[in-house]
């Protein structure tokens, strides 16, 4: 069968007018603070000494991800707000979907290297400058790079390949491989399995790994005063709110079979818009040492702060 689409047709979040004029001004407020958070993570981390720790290291990395992971489907989603037919070309789509896949494929395993981080700082920490060290710290960055885009290239190479001969209304706000299997005019069966296999497993796989390494890590606070167990608390208490914010959500949408729901879209929200906007307030609200930092930096204050230190690796 022959491709007969050019373009595809959003439907939106919301199809009353009224809804979507209100949508434009919190998802626009949203962006604003996402975008604003993001970037003084990043800068402060950058130009902060003090912060040069791997825990920091992730953590920018992890900042500059959100940006460019927001950063494809919310301009877009907000621009639509305002748009009668929420148009997007099929090459449009195919690149919306790849770059979705491959900043939250990297987000995931960023997440799981954090974790592993934490893991070696509280519960190897005379070992931890030598297990973690600049050159390990850099292939692990560059492996959450490729393995996005590995699984990235696998997404839409399956779904570009597929025949759409109409109709083109894509039930979402932007694209994804679920919505667009809907619309393929052929037995998408096997298909729907590669990315059960792909993106759901990497998924659960990841989230198995945090959970097992959190679990190792809290099991270690007995052993610790109460002093270090409150600062160990405290730097997970931070990562395990953000794991679970983005990978309830991603679990729901791709540990199944290529079905879709109404609820999606609103699902989506969270992993694409809600979490990258909130990560930046989670790990600061806690966190001392950043807190003093950006002080320092942007408000211009030139007294010492104390900076909080775990082992020597900072807290979070």
């Amino acid at each position: 069968m022959g491709n007969n689409v050019t373009e595809f047709i959003l439907t939106g979040l919301s199809q009353n007018e009224q809804v979507q004029q209100l949508c434009f001004f919190l998802f626009l407020l949203f962006y604003m603070i996402l975008m604003t958070g993001n970037f003084f993570i990043v800068m402060t981390i950058q130009r902060s000494p003090n912060l040069n720790s791997p825990m920091y290291f992730f953590l920018s990395f992890l900042s500059f991800v959100d940006i460019c992971y927001s950063s494809v489907t919310a301009p877009k989603l907000i621009i639509d707000f305002q748009a009668k037919v929420k148009r997007i070309s099929f090459v449009g789509c195919m690149v919306q979907l790849f770059c979705v896949h491959l900043f939250g494929c990297t987000e995931i395993f960023i997440l799981t290297v954090m974790a592993y981080d934490r893991y070696v700082a509280i519960c190897k920490p005379l070992r931890y400058t030598t297990i973690m060290d600049w050159k390990v710290c850099s292939i692990l960055v560059l492996t959450c790079w490729l393995g996005g885009f590995v699984h990235s290239f696998i997404q839409t190479i399956l779904t570009v390949q597929l025949p759409f001969c109409g109709p083109n209304l894509i039930d979402h706000y932007f694209c994804d491989v679920h919505p667009l299997l809907k619309l393929a005019c052929t037995d998408t069966y096997a298909v729907g399995l590669i990315v059960v296999a792909n993106s759901g497993m990497i998924s659960l796989s990841c989230f198995v790994i945090l959970v097992g390494s959190y679990t190792v890590i809290l099991l270690s606070f007995k052993t610790r005063s109460s002093e270090g167990r409150h600062k160990a608390l405290s730097t997970c208490a931070s990562h395990i709110t953000v794991v679970i914010l983005f990978f309830v959500p991603c679990l729901f949408i791709y540990l199944r079979p290529s079905t879709t729901f109404t609820e999606d879209k609103m699902v989506a929200v969270f992993y694409t818009i809600i979490t990258p906007m909130l990560n930046p307030m989670i790990y600061t609200l806690r966190n001392m040492e950043v807190k003093n930092a950006m002080k320092r930096l942007w408000l211009g204050r030139n007294r010492r702060y104390p900076d909080v230190k775990l082992n020597g690796v900072g807290t979070a």
